[in-house]
């Protein structure tokens, strides 16, 4: 367990969630074991007795998640705030606050939330089976609240005090993004064979892991190879796919699929239906806040964009669409194909970027990058900067 332990914290430390030796991390074995020893681990272990849980973390978020939330939190007065995008209709539903660093207060939130913010000092998350979910649950809250803050800017313009943070920040993710282009994967496509596929696949996710183009691990990955589909499996990570990607018959001739990535239907006939091979899906955040920046007045889908939005939208000929994850009737697979045919990509409104190669990834790749950088841009001409 705390080689489990110790492979999430070293996660965050590279993907710069966290810095290295912040996070506080405990998971039950026969007993709580902790990857540091701390004083905080006290409050911590008090928090376990108290919840059936199977880990919790604990830190103070590296910057700028921990002045952004800062912020968020000194301007929540009911004790908690709302994000909007796709990973806080998910996972949270509101993102509590507390400017009390004691068990009681984070007893209390963490029996209704899966995290609490703690003011000045750090995000409390926790698990019910093992470390994995305290790892997507405390960066999920670091990318929502990030999309948040820079959405809000936007939408009701910056408070004085945040123009530089603003600005430091776009500076970083500028460099960031340009960096990332040198990640594309060296091999094209097409590819030939389900060894090389596979390899390809995992080459790909992994990369796009490393450019921060997904939080935690979120994102999935697909190569149509004739009559078959290969595609990423549920729940798996982008960073780890090794034995993690099903090859799925499209003709349904056997039920491997039930495996396969919830946004298997979409991938299936985008890939089925257009010209391409390759599809990749990541979370790169200025192409998440855009496409939630919409100025439209009195618009009567307000508050449900996600599922309702019925207004023609781009970035750079980018469109941006509705779609819930999964089937259904507001379901991706009823929005993105039609979309994203004949185009680089296609944005899903609050959830992210789905781009495609006509061959290989390293097409699908270099216009996740590309699409981002705009996005960014155009964030930068919206606030005036």
């Amino acid at each position: 367990m705390i080689d489990l332990v110790r492979k999430y914290e070293e996660k965050l430390v590279a993907q710069g969630i966290c810095r290295e030796g912040a996070p506080l991390f405990g998971a039950l074995e026969a007993e709580l074991i902790w990857n540091r020893e701390s004083a905080e681990a006290d409050v911590m272990e008090e928090v376990v007795a108290d919840l059936n849980i199977a880990s919790i973390l604990y830190s103070r978020p590296a910057e700028p998640y921990f002045s952004i939330l800062n912020r968020l939190a000194a301007r929540s007065p009911e004790g908690y705030f709302v994000p909007e995008d796709s990973e806080t209709r998910t996972f949270f539903h509101s993102i509590p606050v507390t400017d009390r660093f004691d068990a009681s207060a984070i007893i209390a939130a963490l029996k209704r939330r899966r995290s609490i913010f703690i003011a000045d000092h750090g995000i409390v998350a926790y698990g019910t089976v093992g470390p994995e979910q305290a790892f997507v649950v405390y960066s999920s809250v670091c990318f929502s609240a990030f999309v948040k803050f820079f959405t809000d800017a936007l939408t009701s313009g910056p408070v004085e005090d945040d123009i530089f943070l603003i600005r430091d920040v776009l500076i970083q993710q500028r460099g960031f993004i340009e960096a990332g282009r040198s990640l594309a994967p060296p091999n094209p496509g097409p590819y030939s064979g389900p060894d090389t596929i596979l390899a390809a696949m995992a080459e790909t996710g992994r990369r796009t892991v490393e450019c921060r183009m997904v939080d935690s691990y979120f994102g999935n990955i697909s190569y149509r190879d004739g009559g078959t589909i290969y595609i990423s499996q549920t729940g798996s990570s982008l960073d780890e796919l090794a034995g993690c990607i099903d090859a799925c018959p499209v003709d349904g001739s056997t039920c491997v699929g039930i495996t396969a990535s919830s946004e298997y239907t979409a991938h299936r006939d985008i890939l089925m239906e257009g010209t391409v091979r390759a599809v990749l899906h990541g979370h790169p955040k200025f192409s998440v806040i855009m496409s939630m920046i919409c100025e439209k007045e009195n618009c009567g889908a307000r508050g449900q964009c996600h599922r309702l939005c019925d207004t023609p939208r781009f970035i750079g000929g980018i469109p941006i669409i509705p779609g819930e994850i999964g089937t259904g009737r507001f379901g991706l697979c009823n929005t993105l194909p039609p979309a994203i045919e004949g185009k680089r990509g296609a944005i899903v409104w609050g959830h992210g970027l789905f781009t495609t190669g006509k061959d290989g990834f390293q097409e699908a790749f270099e216009s996740l990058v590309d699409i981002e950088l705009m996005c960014l841009e155009e964030y930068e001409k919206a606030l005036g900067s």
